[in-house]
Formats: structure tokens, sequence, C-alpha cells
């Protein structure tokens, strides 16, 4: 659940080119020597210990794990990198941002073994299988069950809701242009209110004083006053725009654990995330990063997700944990786009909404 930072421009500037200087071998040739296979990803990348070894032992290969950061600025940070890359595989791009990373050429083409048992739903690139879907997720807006119980008040349960005088001064959200929750659920707003409806949706929104921040961090745990750590830092917001597997984590990590979860989800305000990996165009270690890509839809890694980076696995027939089914949210219908469709319209989208929320 980490944020992602959208504008190429904006990692180039905030970071200086020099930070993207590659720490790969940039000549796309094999080390066949090689025994590391470098995996980048996003700073909520986790797996269990004992299942990364596990692979660690039948491939013979040492996983080295780069968190480059947030999301959307490692997808930026790898493009502007190719040539030369920090690594051998890139996971987490997801579907906002997934024709970008294939416009510029950043994978290169990999059929990982048991991507014939990922549900047909998350397959994306069948021609080209630069990519391989590996989670689900849901960006949907999650309520502090206390505050709403305290002031007698129904939560929301739809985009329509959230507009509502009731709920004035509630909502949180992040920022679209940097955050991949925040351009979710604009994305969302977009399906749901069409091409010539989500600006006036966003007026209204403003004028009931939602407020924008820059990542999913800062809302979920600091302006958010239903997580853990949003209550330490005397969050106020009892409205954010986070995940519908967002209450497990309260559970799981709550000192001590609680026996429900104390945030909720408005399961009518859900839109549908995949993320992908891929083998990286120039990788240097090919034939460690096919073994890599082969291990994460497999069964091992599929059903060690749920509770290490709270996603739902994209291979059928993967079994989830009593915790994230009893306390995650379960979404029916969320608002889905076709890629194409944000493709084209992501960027002038993004531009609209920043005129219109944020001046």
């Amino acid at each position: 659940m980490s944020t992602k930072k959208i504008t190429s421009v904006a990692v180039a500037v905030g970071l200086g080119l020099g930070a993207l200087s590659a720490c790969g071998s940039g000549d796309g040739s094999d080390e066949a020597d090689s025994k590391t296979v470098t995996l980048v990803s996003h700073d909520s990348f986790n797996v269990s210990k004992d299942v990364l070894k596990d692979f660690e032992k039948r491939s013979g290969y040492r996983v080295k794990v780069l968190k480059d950061g947030d999301a959307g600025a490692a997808v930026n940070k790898a493009i502007l990198s190719k040539d030369n890359p920090q690594g051998d595989v890139f996971f987490g791009v997801d579907n906002t941002l997934l024709s970008r990373a294939l416009d510029h050429g950043l994978f290169q083409s990999y059929e990982a073994k048991g991507s014939g048992a990922i549900r047909p739903e998350f397959r994306v690139d069948e021609a080209g299988h630069r990519v391989t879907p590996v989670d689900s997720g849901d960006i949907c807006v999650n309520y502090d069950k206390k505050y709403f119980a305290d002031k007698r008040l129904a939560p929301p349960k739809s985009f329509a809701d959230l507009t509502r005088p009731a709920y004035k001064n509630l909502l949180v959200t992040e920022n679209a242009s940097t955050s991949s929750p925040g351009l979710g659920f604009l994305l969302g707003t977009a399906a749901e209110y069409g091409d010539d409806g989500w600006q006036g949706y966003w007026k209204k929104l403003k004028a009931n004083g939602v407020k924008v921040v820059d990542g999913w961090e800062q809302a979920y745990n600091e302006e958010f006053s239903g997580s853990a750590g949003g209550r330490k830092a005397g969050g106020e917001r009892p409205l954010v725009v986070s995940y519908a597997s967002s209450p497990p984590v309260e559970v799981l990590y709550g000192k001590p654990r609680p026996k429900h979860a104390p945030t909720g989800v408005a399961t009518g305000t859900c839109f549908r995330q995949v993320e992908y990996a891929g083998l990286l165009a120039n990788a240097g270690n090919t034939k460690g990063g096919k073994a890599l890509l082969d291990f994460l839809v497999g069964k091992e890694f599929q059903e060690d997700m749920p509770l290490n980076m709270f996603v739902n696995p994209v291979r059928e027939g993967t079994k989830l944990p009593e915790l994230f089914t009893e306390h995650g949210a379960r979404v029916d219908k969320p608002a889905t786009m076709d890629p194409k469709k944000i493709a084209d319209n992501r960027e002038p989208w993004i531009k609209s909404w920043t005129s219109l929320v944020l001046k």
C-alpha cells in the first residue's frame, strides 16, 4: 500500500539525474556466473523470510530486494535508467501506469511458468508477455468506526454520499498527481460519473471540505483518526482513501490485537488495482530474473502475500488466510477502467484535476 509518484519530471527534478545512475550491468548480457538476482520494487514489497529462503535454496540464486521509494517514483526512475537498470526484475507497476512502462520499453518478453494459473480477468499483453500479473487490490474509502458510532452517524457507502453535508470536512485523500491511491480514486470517480461528470463531482467534494495530501502514508498514518498511526499522530479525519484490505492490517498489528477491526470500508467507492512484474529490458541476470518471476506467480508466494502486502493473489485456487477474509472487505463490483482509456486520459485528467482541486 505504498504511494506512487506519477510525474517523471517531478522525479527527475526532485532526485537529480545523478541519483538515477544505474547499478546494473547495462549491456543486456547474462552474467552466467552470477548467483544474485535483484528485484526492484516499491517500499511495500514484503515476503516471509522462510518463503524467500526456500526459493533461494531451490533456485540457487540469492535475492537482493531494492526498495526504491514510492511505487510511481520507482516506475519513473526505472524508465529513466532502463538502458542501465538497477536490477533484473521490476515489481509494482500497476494498471494506472502500465501503459507508460510498456510504451517506454521497460520490459522484455517472458512468459512466466505457472502464468496459465493466473485468473483470466487479470491477464494483459498476452501477445507480448512483457508483464506478469502478481496481485490485485481495491482502492476504497475507509472509515473510523468509533467516530461514526460516537456521532450516531451512518458511515458513507458511495461516492455520492461523500458530497453530503453530513460528511463535510471529514475526508482526506491523496494527490492524484503524486499517489497511486489518489489516482485510483480519481479514476473511480471518472468511471462512476463519466468523462463529462467527474469534474462536477470533484467540485462538490472540494466544496464539502475534502483535504488533499501528497501520499498514502501521510493520509492514512497521520491524518486518519481510525488507524493506529493516525490516532498516535492526532489525526482528525475519520474518512480516508486507502484499501479494502486495510482493516486486517489494523487487527494484525494492533497492540493488543483487537477482536474486530476498528476501521470499515465504503465498498461503493472502490477502484480495482492490479500490480505487475516484468523482466527488465537490459537485465544483467536474465536467467535469475526469469526464475524470480516464476516464483512470484507460484503457489507459495501467492499464498504468502495477503498478510505481508495485504493484497489479493491472482492465481486460481489460492487459499486466503482467515484473518484476511474475516476483517478485509469483499468488493463485488469495484469500478474498473480499460487500460487504453487510462492511457489516453491519465495525463489530461490529472492536469484538469490539479487545476480544479488544488488551485
